[in-house]
C-alpha cells in the first residue's frame, strides 16, 4: 500500500506545515488530539484480520498496579492513592511477531508520519525502541477486561484504534492532575479520582482514530470492556533518542520474555 492508501491524506495532509502547526495547539491546548478516520477502512481491516489470525500468538496477563506505575512506598499505607492498587489485565502481540508487510510497519516507518509527529509533540526526531519487541504492540482487550488508573513515564502516547467494542473500554482522563517534574504527586486529587468523585473526560474512539496523547501528567484507564467484542488497539511507540530499549524487568512484565 502506498501512504494514499493507506491513510486518509486529503482529510489529513500530514505534511501541511499549517496543518501540523493547527493540531500542535490542538494537542498543546487539551493534552489530546483524536484524529477520526485517519486510516482507511480497507488498511483497519487488513490489520483487524491478521490480528484475529494471530490471536495464539497473544501473550496475556493480569497485574495489579498503583497509579504510579512504582513499587509500593512502606511510609504511606496500603489503601493510600500513592500504594492503592489497581487492576489492567489485556493482551498482546509484540513487534517481531508482525508480518513484514504490515500496514502497521509501514505507517510506523513512514518519514511523513514521523515528520508530522515530531512537529505536533514538539520533538527533534523519533526513532524506534532497540528491542525488537516494544516498537509497535497490538493490543487485545477482552470481555471484562481493562486497564487500570496510571500515569504515563513518557511524555506522549500514539495509539490507533482497529476494533471498538460493543459497549464500555471507554477511554477516560482528568487532564493535568499532578506535576510530575516539580515532584508533585497530587495524592488528593488522585484519591478523588479513585473514589469516583471526580468528573473525567471521555475520547470516543472509532475503528481507524489515531490518538496523540500526553498522559505524563494526565491520570487516564480503560474502563472494562463489555459485550462479545474484543477492543483491539495499536500502541506505536517511538524514543526521541537512538539505542533504547524497554528494560528487561519491563519486557518480562509487559511480554513475558525479552526477545
Amino acid at each position: 500500500m502506498t501512504l494514499d492508501t493507506l491513510l486518509d491524506t486529503a482529510s489529513f495532509p500530514l505534511h501541511d506545515p499549517a496543518f501540523q502547526a493547527e493540531f500542535k495547539s490542538v494537542l498543546d491546548r487539551d493534552g489530546a488530539l483524536v484524529m477520526p478516520g485517519f486510516m482507511r477502512p480497507a488498511a483497519v481491516e487488513a490489520v483487524r484480520l491478521q490480528g484475529l489470525a494471530d490471536a495464539d500468538r497473544i501473550y496475556a496477563k493480569t497485574q495489579y498496579h498503583n497509579v504510579y506505575l512504582t513499587p509500593p512506598d512502606p511510609a504511606f499505607g496500603a489503601s493510600h492513592p500513592r500504594n492503592r492498587n489497581v487492576v489492567s489485565s489485556k493482551g498482546c502481540i509484540t513487534d517481531d511477531l508482525l508480518p513484514p508487510d504490515s500496514a502497521l510497519r509501514q505507517l510506523y516507518e513512514s518519514d511523513v508520519f514521523k515528520t508530522f509527529l515530531c512537529e505536533v509533540l514538539g520533538e527533534a526526531a523519533l526513532h524506534p525502541y532497540a528491542d525488537p519487541l516494544s516498537s509497535i504492540n497490538l493490543h487485545f482487550a477482552e470481555p471484562g477486561q481493562e486497564l487500570g488508573w496510571h500515569f504515563d513515564n513518557s511524555s506522549f502516547a500514539i495509539t490507533l484504534m482497529i476494533q471498538a467494542p460493543a459497549a464500555g473500554g471507554r477511554f477516560e482522563y482528568v487532564a493535568d492532575l499532578r506535576d510530575a517534574d516539580a515532584g508533585d504527586m497530587n495524592f488528593s486529587g488522585v484519591e478523588k479520582v479513585l473514589d469516583g468523585e471526580t468528573p473525567v473526560r471521555t475520547l470516543v474512539m472509532e475503528p481507524g482514530t489515531l490518538v496523540l496523547f500526553r498522559g505524563r501528567n494526565s491520570l487516564h484507564r480503560v474502563a472494562p470492556v463489555e459485550g462479545e467484542t474484543t477492543r483491539i488497539l495499536v500502541v506505536l511507540a517511538y524514543n526521541s533518542a537512538p539505542g533504547v530499549s524497554l528494560s528487561e524487568s519491563a519486557r518480562m512484565t509487559f511480554y513475558g520474555r525479552l526477545g
